[in-house]
């Protein structure tokens, strides 16, 4: 199993996280079947998302109506979709079964210690979490490989971001990443995966949302480090983020296209290959 290194030579394929967030719905079996479908597609790791719920969200905002699959009020609908001990037991007991890396995303202090007990290899820190000051300490603290994602966010974000990491010695790789879900292939902005490269000096990769895999193979051809994309079991099923979200059929033409770029890029340098030596004998009659 390949084991995560951001300075990897860039011949090498994207380390590939395959986003299982919340589009489990709460259940272990579809939870599973995520992580099967990763580890077809060739990823090398799956993540999903913690939250404390009563940390997370006012009470206010909890017993406001939604109407969901748990219930009539948003705290059925957050408490429905969240995991705790026993399936977070269950995850690590089958990804390690199968060989595969897993981690999550904390929205909140309480769920980052919580995951603290799993020993991961890595630490992921969403866009919304991006302007949480107490919660970036509290990561980079661990001098885990984190990455960090900067949808939703100015220069000034990153730069804040950024500075906390570098202060704790936190090793960390940031994601190029536009928080709309879908996002539109013309918001999607590759280019700025380099424009973050050159003002940071670290690894960066790319987190997309949108609903299909041009921009994706795209930033893989632009360099990207490493590539987070949210997978499903079907586009269709309840929950926000799936229509952003990859199917299998998609997720595993994304990691074929991207071994057909790697391949294609090669190794940068300039030279006349023995393949070309008998159509030069042809063409350059002169010589």
């Amino acid at each position: 199993m390949k084991l995560f290194n951001p300075y990897h030579d860039t011949s090498n394929l994207p380390f590939f996280i395959a986003e299982i967030g919340i589009n489990h719905n709460g259940d272990i079996e579809i939870a599973k079947k995520l992580i099967d479908m990763a580890i077809e597609a060739g990823c090398d790791a799956v993540k999903f998302q913690k939250r404390d719920i009563s940390t997370v969200y006012t009470q206010e905002y909890l017993e406001s109506d939604r109407e969901s699959p748990w219930g009539t009020t948003q705290r059925h609908q957050k408490e429905g979709l969240e995991f705790e001990k026993t399936e977070y037991d269950e995850i690590d007991r089958y990804c390690k079964q199968k060989g595969i890396l897993w981690s999550a995303s904390a929205w909140d202090i309480k769920s980052q210690e919580f995951l603290r007990g799993y020993n991961l290899l890595f630490n992921k820190v969403a866009s919304a979490m991006l302007t949480h000051n107490d919660l970036l300490e509290y990561i980079a603290r661990e001098g885990r490989h984190t990455f960090i994602s900067t949808g939703m966010s100015t220069y000034s974000d990153i730069d804040n971001a950024v500075a906390i990491f570098r202060k704790n010695n936190c090793p960390f790789t940031l994601f190029h990443c536009v928080s709309t879900y879908p996002c539109n292939d013309e918001d999607c902005n590759i280019r700025a995966i380099k424009i973050l490269e050159e003002r940071y000096v670290c690894p960066v990769g790319y987190s997309g949302h949108e609903s299909g895999i041009l921009p994706t193979v795209a930033a893989v051809a632009l360099g990207a480090k490493a590539i987070e994309r949210h997978i499903t079991l079907d586009k269709n099923m309840y929950g926000s983020d799936q229509s952003a979200s990859l199917e299998s059929k998609e997720l595993s033409e994304i990691i074929s296209r991207a071994n057909g770029i790697m391949a294609c890029l090669g190794h940068g340098k300039k030279k006349f290959i023995d393949a070309e030596k008998s159509v030069a004998k042809k063409l350059r009659y002169f010589e």
